[in-house]
This record gives structure tokens, C-alpha cells and sequence, in this order.
């Protein structure tokens, strides 16, 4: 392009009038998106207050995404945009992206189902197949959790609908069963004496409810034996430490015998 005919595309642009509007519909948009970026604040509080983080979290980035559409309309409409063409242009395309997005409107309405359920909410702690993580954000088409190893996961909502999902701090106490296998010249009063003292002696440990102590079975190995211990969810890696360390001590100062475990080749 030659330098007369490059001014003769920008120059009609450089003019004072047109500047000058320019500049008013930049200032227009700026103080929409200030208003709107407010008005979902508020929004989102008072949802907040009624319901829960994860439906203010929805709500808040519905009003931003409708609220944006409105905006944009706006100022295409003081920029002398004829809005009747604009939306049936939107609306053809509109029909072409529906085709395409049906797993985008599969994961709205799989999140839809996923905030009225309850199931979960902003800071849990959830397994869904092989990952566990604390929950980040619930969005419109996914959740974004942080594994216990600091990795970012996204998991769509149509995955979560289909998935079992394990929240495991739903409650505010959880048990946490120790599994082991004693050989069979094992006193099981004495042992079962034993187990409860080791509980009772770390301070994290729920007295109510009371340990669960559980013979399982009579294995190819000896006795399998079950201990349940309960703890503030918020102690289990505290409470674990304990209970195994605990446990150890004790069996190796009443001569307890764990027979050794067989470990398979991987297949």
C-alpha cells in the first residue's frame, strides 16, 4: 500500500469529531464494565448469604457473561450498528455453534444439577476417579481442583454428573481405619487393650465417637484386625503420623508378631 493511498484509509479516522467520539464510547465502556463488575459483586453476596459460595460463584459469572452481551450491544448501538441485521446474523450463527457446543450445554446443565445437589463446595476435598483435590472453583462448564501434590486439574461437569464423586470433608469428623494382620498365637483381648490405649493417648483422637476395633477375619496369614480411629477432619495427617507410629511402638514392645506381607510381581 503507498503512502497516499495509507493516508487516505487513516485520515477519515484522525478527524477531531471522530476521535473524540471514539474516545466517548471508550469512556461509555469502561464505566458499563466498572457498574457491572459491581452490580455482580452484590449480586454475588447476597446469593452468598442465602445459599452457598459455589452458587454465588455461578451467579456472579452469569451476570458477567450477560451483562458483557448487553454492554457490547450498547455500544455497537452508539456506533450507529443497525442491531436488527446484528442479531440475525447472531442468530444463524448462533444455530452453526449450537451444533458444535452440545458438550458445552451438556456440562451447563450437568453444573446446574451439580449446585442444586450440594454436594460440594469451594474448599472441599474430593476424590473423583483417580484424583483428590481440593475444590478451587465451580464454574459453569467445569471444576478446577488442586491435588494434594499442587498439580491443576480440570474435570468438566458432564464427567462429574457420570462420576462417583467422594467428598471427603463433608462432615466435620472422619474416621481413619488401620488394617493390619496379627499371627494366631495373638492374645485378642490383650491386643484389642493395647490398640485402645495407643488411641487414647494421642490427644487428636475422638473419644466420642468411641475407637472401632474389628476382628475381620481369619486369613491364609493370621487375624486381620480393623481399627478405626475418629479425628477432626483437619488432623488427619497428624492423627495418621500418630496412630502408625503409635502402633509400632507398642506391638514392638509387647513382642506383637505381624506376619510378613507377600508382595505379587506386577503383572
Amino acid at each position: 500500500m503507498t503512502e497516499i493511498g495509507l493516508r487516505e484509509l487513516v485520515g477519515p479516522l484522525l478527524q477531531p469529531g471522530v476521535m473524540l467520539r471514539a474516545g466517548q464510547l471508550a469512556l461509555l465502556a469502561v464505566a458499563l464494565f466498572a457498574a457491572l463488575k459491581i452490580i455482580a459483586f452484590i449480586i454475588g453476596r447476597l446469593v452468598e448469604r442465602r445459599f452457598s459460595r459455589q452458587s454465588m460463584m455461578i451467579t456472579r459469572k452469569l451476570v458477567t457473561y450477560l451483562g458483557s452481551v448487553v454492554i457490547l450491544l450498547i455500544v455497537l448501538a452508539q456506533m450507529g450498528v443497525t442491531l436488527t441485521g446484528l442479531l440475525g446474523a447472531f442468530g444463524i450463527a448462533g444455530v452453526a455453534i449450537g451444533f458444535a457446543a452440545q458438550t458445552s450445554v451438556s456440562n451447563i446443565i450437568s453444573g446446574v444439577f451439580l449446585i442444586s445437589e450440594k454436594s460440594f463446595e469451594h474448599g472441599d476435598l474430593v476424590r473423583v476417579g483417580d484424583y483428590t483435590g481440593i475444590v478451587l472453583s465451580i464454574d459453569l462448564l467445569s471444576i478446577k481442583i488442586r491435588t494434594l501434590d499442587n498439580q491443576f486439574i480440570r474435570i468438566p461437569n458432564e464427567t462429574l454428573i457420570k462420576s462417583e464423586v467422594t467428598t471427603i470433608t463433608r462432615f466435620p469428623i472422619r474416621r481413619m481405619n488401620v488394617e493390619f494382620t496379627v499371627s494366631y498365637n495373638t492374645d485378642l483381648s490383650a491386643l484389642r487393650q493395647a490398640l485402645l490405649e495407643v488411641v487414647r493417648a494421642i490427644p487428636r483422637c475422638l473419644d466420642d465417637p468411641e475407637p472401632l476395633y474389628l476382628i475381620k477375619g481369619f486369613g491364609p496369614r493370621g487375624v486381620d484386625i480393623l481399627l478405626g480411629v475418629w479425628f477432626a477432619k483437619e488432623d488427619f495427617v497428624a492423627v495418621k503420623n500418630s496412630v502408625h507410629e503409635g502402633i509400632k511402638a507398642r506391638f514392638e514392645r509387647d513382642g506383637v508378631e505381624i506376619p510378613a506381607i507377600t508382595v505379587l510381581p506386577l503383572s
